[in-house]
């Protein structure tokens, strides 16, 4: 049985998920499946079947359907089957699903950049081959630099990581 805290904590934890869903959904994420990713960000729970994020955010199981969908094939969800259970579980791809997620536009900087030394080979000089010149060097150095800031990062959080969320100055 839940209590009012509980009611509570529920209404805290669907604002913050309403919220960053915003974010994600400028940021190119559709609607649900933006829900459902800052949901299984935000919930502590190590899986969840899609009844349990339908009942959680409060939607129907078809809602969901679609949106673990994108999100498996977007590489934020892993599907998972739990041995007996009929019922399939998500969860966060990968623990460091940020590191993740950056890593994912490595490809896109390749290509910008096949696309731009294409583009200054063929367009005729001064035809805006200072500004080509200038993005390929942009997405030549971000390719670079991405590794290493993952790197960076992965010892960042190793020496940072807290025992305890609630730890986390508000």
């Amino acid at each position: 049985m839940t209590g009012p805290a509980d009611g509570q904590d529920d209404d805290a934890l669907l604002r913050f998920v309403e919220q960053f869903a915003l974010v994600l959904t400028e940021s190119g994420l559709p609607r649900m499946p933006a829900r459902v990713f800052a949901y299984v960000l935000a919930e502590d729970a190590e899986g969840y079947t899609a009844a349990e994020l339908a009942d959680g955010l409060r939607v129907s199981p078809a809602a969901i359907s679609g949106a673990v969908r994108t999100l498996v094939q977007a590489g934020l969800l892993a599907r998972e089957r739990e041995p007996g259970s009929r019922a399939d579980h998500y969860r966060i791809y990968d623990d460091d699903v940020w590191a993740h997620i950056i890593m994912q536009r490595e490809p896109l900087l390749r290509r910008y950049s096949a696309v731009l030394s294409d583009g200054i080979a063929k367009l005729p000089p001064g035809r805006g081959a200072h500004r080509l010149v200038e993005t390929l060097d942009y997405m030549e150095f971000m390719r670079a630099e991405l590794p290493l800031m993952i790197e960076r990062w992965r010892k960042h959080r190793a020496e940072h990581s807290l025992e305890n969320p609630s730890e986390v100055e508000q």
